[in-house]
């Protein structure tokens, strides 16, 4: 399980007063099994993103704690082969001077050193719709959507526990974003995963979300299963999810 306890964040801002600091995170508590796909919702600014740094230890928290069945994620032992992620910026994920094959050995070179990476490369591919021989093209050859299965084989490649999912859509055309939710889908069953998804996009959420949190500015407002949306009770939320709720 993943488990945000009582997690705050803040950041220095320039001003007369040095200490001056503006509180983006408040008081975040929050749980993800393993297989669950937990949806953070919230608009731009709202702090999801700020959160998505501390889930992957790119950051730390000011005050509380983040684990993984009860180990701290800022344990780089702990954290190395429990979690991994995949970005909005698809394009400067992947190093561009990077083949295919060599942007998935970055994580494999480091966790899975005593396997066949050759075969376990081409399996990846194709688990995510790629044929192998992708394995030496580069970025500059690929389209949005073939450059994120890339990134999404890359997050799989160690067989992580959790997977952080930050705006991994948004910047795909509209007729791609539903095959990589298909995508993902397959792959959680698959792999039994857990995924944190980030998105402001609330359909895209419901499609592929078992519970929501409602984020704003820097607070949970609400969370909900996500077949029970019609029955959200914030203010904030109803508004977020009238489109949808009303569909």
């Amino acid at each position: 399980m993943l488990k945000v306890n009582n997690v705050d964040k803040s950041y220095g801002t320039n001003g007369f007063f040095k200490n001056n600091k503006q509180r983006i995170l408040r008081n975040i508590n929050l749980e993800c099994d393993r297989g669950e796909c937990l949806g953070i919702i919230g608009e731009s600014g709202s702090g999801k993103s700020t959160l998505g740094r501390l889930l992957i230890g790119v950051e730390k928290p000011d005050n509380g704690s983040i684990e993984i069945d009860g180990k701290s994620i800022y344990d780089r032992e702990n954290r190395k082969e429990n979690i991994s992620a995949v970005f909005q910026d698809y394009r400067s994920s992947i190093n561009p001077f990077f083949s295919v094959e060599e942007a998935i050995l970055e994580p494999l070179k480091i966790y899975k050193s005593n396997k066949n990476l050759t075969r376990l490369i081409d399996q990846l591919l194709i688990q995510v719709g790629l044929s192998p021989v992708y394995r030496h093209r580069y970025p500059h050859e690929l389209s949005g959507g073939e450059a994120q299965r890339v990134c999404i084989a890359r997050a799989i490649a160690t067989e992580p526990t959790f997977i952080l999912l930050d705006e991994a859509i948004s910047s795909l055309d509209v007729s791609i974003q539903l095959q990589i939710l298909d995508l993902l889908k397959a792959l959680k069953a698959t792999y039994d995963m857990g995924y944190i998804f980030i998105t402001h996009d609330i359909q895209a959420a419901a499609y592929i979300c078992d519970r929501m949190i409602i984020f704003k500015d820097g607070q949970i407002q609400e969370t909900i299963e996500t077949n029970n949306l019609p029955n959200v009770k914030s203010l904030y939320a109803k508004k977020l999810l009238h489109n949808l709720i009303t569909f």
